[in-house]
């Protein structure tokens, strides 16, 4: 069945410390849409964390196109980008970018006790994080005459629909929100309404 909800956090996560052998790895998860916004999270935490030697990280964006990427930024291939990501899809998560930072400590981990601590830093960091579930929503302009505005509410009061703007002229134009398993019944709905027209908006 295809689902039409998303796991996703709001805000970033509180700053979490893990220690193993000296190393030191504080944990950074951010909500991200696109490239710039992972660029300028990195950069942020290099000012912060100037004398670190590594900024491994991962990051998912998309919700029906999924775009990913896992970096080790200098530590042995596949030993921190990818233990980075695999809690990413254990967390269900996306529109996220994790980043673990460590200091060196002067005992080496070796490839195994790298895998094992980037995974925990990352699985620490989004525990701490306010991970939500949100829907995948379709987005609907309606236009009709002023005259057929009672019916257009009393649909959109049955249905529970969130109008996200309204124009009311004699000519009234609203954009409302649908969950998309909901969406082809209600355009379905809206279409046959005598007058009413409706149409689809790229988001």
């Amino acid at each position: 069945m295809e689902t039409d909800s998303y796991k996703t956090i709001l805000k970033p996560s509180e700053e979490t410390l893990f220690k193993v052998k000296g190393s030191k790895f504080f944990g950074y998860a951010f909500p991200v849409l696109n490239e710039d916004n992972v660029k300028q999270f990195l950069e942020e935490l290099k000012k912060k964390h100037h004398s670190a030697r590594h900024f491994c990280y991962a990051y998912q964006i998309g919700v029906e196109n999924i775009k990913y990427r896992a970096n080790d930024d200098g530590e042995p291939n596949n030993s921190a980008g990818l233990p980075i990501y695999g809690q990413i899809q254990s967390f269900e998560v996306t529109n996220v970018l994790i980043v673990s930072v460590r200091y060196f400590g002067g005992t080496k981990l070796g490839v195994g006790g790298l895998i094992s601590a980037y995974k925990t830093s990352a699985q620490i960091t989004l525990e701490a994080s306010n991970i939500q579930e949100k829907t995948i929503d379709v987005y609907y302009q309606l236009n009709f005459q002023y005259d057929l505005m009672n019916a257009v509410q009393r649909i959109i009061k049955e249905k529970n629909i969130e109008i996200i703007k309204q124009k009311l002229e004699v000519a009234c134009e609203y954009v409302i929100s649908i969950r998309k398993k909901e969406a082809e019944a209600i355009f379905t709905i809206f279409d046959n309404l005598y007058k009413v027209e409706i149409k689809e908006l790229e988001t």
